[in-house]
């Protein structure tokens, strides 16, 4: 665990002096998501995204990566659909090792500004489909709906605050004994951002989930899990624009989870996939 401390440590060093060169005025920022909390920015017109996520929690031997493409409607970018895969290991399942996760489909509307504005808001509704194996812990044995509704602030031009609410429903969740009982849970989660420089943050996260577990046919129990995550990230600009952004974090658990810590993992890949239209 400690060794893990000083990775973060020398990794954090070593971002910060890739950045000591003086940066051009006119270099575009980083605006990807937080690590563990949803950005209310969609992609622009012609621009994609595919984010690639790792998390490995050390007390529980579980670690979960997952992988998200993101897509803005042609012609309409306040639209935009994305897809989230996932591999999972479940520590309580040794030897059975790693395995496909649930599979979200997911559609977001830019109900409030964008990117460019000080404030933003783009609620996103998903369907759950149960790709994963619910005997060996890897999903939810059911199909669901998930709604998140994610608001960004800017507070200061260096400054930047993201805000989670939501909720999940399934109706036939089924766990790994094979019962089944209808289950819901909900999510909350704030972020903050210091802009440090365009191509470099520092970040703060935190976020709460509760969600109804099945033990019995029929019958649920609430489980908590919240953790703090301090992180960084920078990113690589290219000529072509190509933007390519590493992140690294340190979630730590707090209250039900306390005790618990971990490291996450970010690489986001962003580019045109076609030639945007001219002003």
């Amino acid at each position: 665990m400690q060794r893990s401390y000083r990775v973060f440590i020398v990794v954090v060093v070593l971002a910060l002096a890739s950045h000591a060169q003086t940066v051009p005025p006119v270099e575009p920022e980083i605006q990807d998501n937080s690590f563990l909390i949803e950005e209310a920015y969609n992609q622009e017109f012609g621009v994609v995204q595919h984010i690639s996520t790792f998390i490995r929690l050390w007390n529980s031997g579980d670690w979960v990566y997952s992988f998200t493409q993101e897509w803005p409607v042609p012609g309409d970018p306040r639209h935009q659909f994305s897809v989230t895969a996932a591999a999972v290991r479940r520590g309580d399942f040794p030897s059975q090792g790693a395995g496909v996760g649930d599979l979200y489909l997911n559609y977001r509307y830019q109900l409030i500004g964008s990117g460019e504005t000080r404030l933003a808001f783009s609620p996103r509704l998903s369907i759950l489909l149960p790709t994963g194996d619910s005997a060996l812990g890897r999903g939810v044995g059911g199909t669901g709906l998930q709604t998140n509704l994610p608001v960004s602030y800017k507070i200061f031009p260096k400054l930047v605050t993201h805000w989670n609410a939501g909720a999940t429903m399934v109706p036939h969740a089924r766990n790994d004994a094979g019962d089944r009982a209808s289950a819901v849970g909900y999510n909350l989660g704030a972020s903050a951002i210091w802009l440090v420089r365009p191509r470099f943050n520092v970040m703060l996260e935190s976020i709460f989930n509760s969600l109804q577990q099945v033990t019995a046919p029929d019958k649920t129990e609430w489980s908590n899990s919240s953790y703090i995550s301090p992180g960084v990230r920078w990113a690589y600009n290219f000529k072509n624009g190509l933007q390519i952004v590493p992140g690294v974090a340190m979630p730590i658990g707090v209250g039900a989870s306390s005790g618990q810590k971990g490291v996450f993992i970010y690489l986001s890949f962003e580019h045109p996939f076609r030639a945007l239209s001219k002003k």
